[in-house]
């Protein structure tokens, strides 16, 4: 074969070389023998997209997609265990649940963790006497195979990219960053609510911590009476006091003396019913 002289010629000819070799195989960088009954491995495109896909924001809630529960049963196994966890914590408090973190907002965190973990047998030793296996584990991640691993909550707006793994989650989030970065509205009339949903009251005239946060359980799974408008809550802590749980009806809680904590639509500080990102 003749070698060509100009430049353009030499390209021209090292360009119909590789294409002929790469058709023979011979040597192929893809691996090929030489004898044509070796071909290159086809690219595994969904493969490839995967690590794009895990991190993708599609709905561009600040979550990425790979932390949300996209399924039905994921969902609805979640949300059996974080209502039921929250609601065991007003019979007997959890060692696991540390003294530092039991507010409104704990409650919250605390229930949320334990329902994402993978209830074996060390799990139910852990969190003491009376715990059942109430649902299936949640199958898109447990804890331990979370994408930004105990870091759950959102602290800023926007959606969500890679630099916010480090700057915009973390293991920590008071009642007003749960509402503002880590829920969706859902509304005030309490007939919208699932189990698991969020409700937010705020006090615009509390100084330190104006947000207050309860769960709705729904129907209770311990002592039940038949109702299914349950909430659990813990009263805050303070200085003098620790604070408690409290599980109560939301049809008590619309007789409250206290005008400011029923679960009305026309009361102001009531900020209605909120829903985990993660279940969108």
């Amino acid at each position: 074969m003749r070698i060509p002289a100009s430049e353009n010629q030499l390209a021209i000819f090292i360009l119909s070389l590789s294409c002929l070799l790469l058709m023979t195989g011979c040597g192929s960088p893809f691996g090929g023998r030489g004898d044509g009954t070796e071909r290159a491995k086809p690219v595994d495109l969904k493969k490839a997209a995967a690590p794009v896909m895990r991190w993708s924001d599609s709905d561009e809630d600040g979550f990425p997609d790979a932390m949300e529960l996209g399924s039905f049963n994921d969902r609805s196994n979640f949300r059996t265990w974080f209502a039921y966890i929250a609601e065991m914590q007003f019979y007997k408090i959890s060692e696991q649940w540390t003294r530092e973190q039991r507010d409104c907002a704990g409650l919250v965190r605390f229930a949320m963790r334990e329902a994402l973990r993978k209830h074996d047998r060390q799990w139910f030793q852990a969190m003491g006497e009376g715990y059942e296996s109430l649902a299936p584990d949640i199958r898109a991640y447990t804890l331990d195979r979370s994408p930004l691993g105990e870091k759950l909550f959102r602290t800023d707006f926007g959606a969500f990219e890679m630099s916010d793994i480090d700057t915009r989650f973390s293991e920590f989030a008071d009642a007003r960053t749960l509402k503002n970065y880590n829920t969706t509205f859902v509304g005030r009339d309490r007939r919208q609510a699932q189990p698991g949903d969020l409700l937010f009251y705020h006090q615009p005239w509390v100084q330190k911590y104006p947000y207050h946060v309860m769960i709705f359980i729904g129907g209770e799974r311990i002592a039940g009476e038949g109702s299914k408008d349950w909430v659990v809550y813990h009263t805050g802590s303070s200085a003098q006091d620790e604070g408690e749980i409290k599980k109560v009806r939301l049809s008590v809680l619309d007789q409250h003396p206290d005008k400011r904590w029923r679960p009305v639509e026309n009361n102001r500080n009531f900020l209605g019913f909120y829903r985990l990102r993660i279940l969108e």
